[in-house]
């Protein structure tokens, strides 16, 4: 069962929330993050991508960088722009996007339940990029950023939110640069924090649906702390690492999609005989077209628009991995059609997350530097429930999950 607990988290004073605040360290490079950050001294980058408070072109890795988020930090903390609440808390964290609102309970979720399982996982992560973030995490003793997480929705954790909710929030804004609205609840009834915490005692599994590799170096660098303690308790701090949970039934999944440089030395009309093998081919013509349920998918090849439709008996519906759009495209057409393999480094590919929209496939497509594009139907939140719960792993660049969460409206100390 899940293990969750209250913190003292560290927070902006209202007044300066949005002007801190920022995306997720892993959504944009390192010169949108400097351009984010000119000539404000409160943004959260200069702790989460210190780099940009070196000259450019310094290597975001150098031990330099790690050492200035630690200095940035404590410089947060010492200015009054970061200040620690007094007691424990849970949280609520609200998001706004085309009109729907997502809620979720910021918590400290269990380094044990990671390692034991209890914490499921869709995706294989990347040493060198768990590494960056464990140093990150050393440095700072802190998660500077939360995790994205799923649980099965509850009616009792919604009712308690319907609740909260009904207060003035500590935070609202809607950021300057995507137009979504951030709201924020600091929950400090010391019965509906017990509450909560027996509640997420029942439910037997998290998901990990956005931030595979930040909950790895959290949960690695707990673990490392209690291994180097010859007095570990369990009750240390280090032993939890932030998390943003919401209810399945409210999460946005996305489509993403796929760029692809060359037809493998064939022709249009060669290529489109080869995929009648396996998909039912419809022209579209020069609309932009969207696929309309799953196993259909859309392509942009030389300024016209494709439907392709995967026959019956291509795919296994009664296999949580062989049923995805992302199986089913990359077997069927990537492979075997464009001989592109190991999607994670070949360069013939790229992918485009769906908040981008269609005619962005259109536009590289348009402009030579990419000679087809492949748009897929999102997956749900029921199959990558089902794929954690297997024990499988997705393919790459399968879910996209938006609006991301806003990082510097809560900081998880390790201390």
């Amino acid at each position: 069962m899940a293990t969750i607990k209250p913190f003292r988290g560290y927070r902006p004073p209202k007044q300066i929330a949005k002007q801190l605040s920022s995306r997720p360290y892993d959504v944009l490079n390192s010169q949108e993050a400097r351009q984010e950050a000119q000539g404000n001294p409160m943004s959260l980058y200069h702790i989460i991508k210190p780099e940009i408070d070196f000259p450019v072109g310094t290597d975001e890795h150098d031990p330099r960088v790690y050492l200035k988020a630690k200095e940035n930090f404590d410089l947060f903390r010492h200015n009054g722009w970061l200040v620690q609440d007094a007691d424990e808390h849970y949280y609520v964290y609200a998001q706004t996007m085309n009109g729907k609102t997502q809620y979720g309970l910021v918590v400290a979720a269990s380094v044990e339940d990671y390692m034991t399982g209890k914490i499921k996982k869709h995706e294989l992560t990347r040493k060198d990029k768990e590494e960056d973030r464990m140093k990150h995490v050393r440095v700072n003793n802190a998660n500077l950023e939360p995790v994205f997480f799923a649980y099965p929705h509850r009616d009792d954790i919604d009712q308690i939110v319907a609740n909260i909710i009904k207060k003035e929030p500590e935070y609202d804004f809607v950021a300057d640069l995507d137009g979504f609205r951030h709201t924020f609840w600091v929950i400090d009834n010391k019965q509906t924090i017990n509450q909560i915490t027996d509640i997420f005692s029942q439910i037997p599994s998290l998901y990990i649906a956005d931030g595979h590799h930040r909950s790895a170096a959290a949960a690695l660098v707990g673990n490392e702390k209690k291994l180097q303690n010859p007095n570990h308790t369990g009750k240390e701090e280090y032993n939890y690492f932030m998390a943003v949970c919401f209810p399945d039934n409210q999460l946005t999944i996305i489509d993403y999609n796929r760029l692809v440089k060359d037809l493998n030395n064939l022709t249009d009309d060669e290529f489109l005989k080869k995929l009648e093998d396996d998909f039912i081919v419809v022209h579209k013509g020069k609309e932009i077209y969207k696929p309309q349920h799953l196993h259909n998918f859309s392509l942009y090849l030389s300024g016209e628009w494709y439907s392709l439709t995967a026959k019956q008996g291509r795919y296994n519906d009664n296999d949580p991995i062989q049923v995805l759009d992302v199986t089913i495209s990359s077997n069927l057409i990537l492979d075997k059609i464009l001989d592109l393999r190991d999607l994670r480094t070949n360069n013939r590919i790229d992918f485009v997350g769906g908040i981008r929209g269609l005619g962005e496939l259109k536009k590289r497509v348009d402009s030579g530097e990419m000679r087809m594009a492949l748009a897929l139907y999102p997956v749900t939140m029921q199959q990558i429930i089902d794929i954690a719960d297997s024990g499988n792993i997705m393919p790459p660049k399968t879910t996209w999950f938006e609006p991301k969460l806003r990082s510097g409206l809560i900081v998880h100390e390790l201390i």
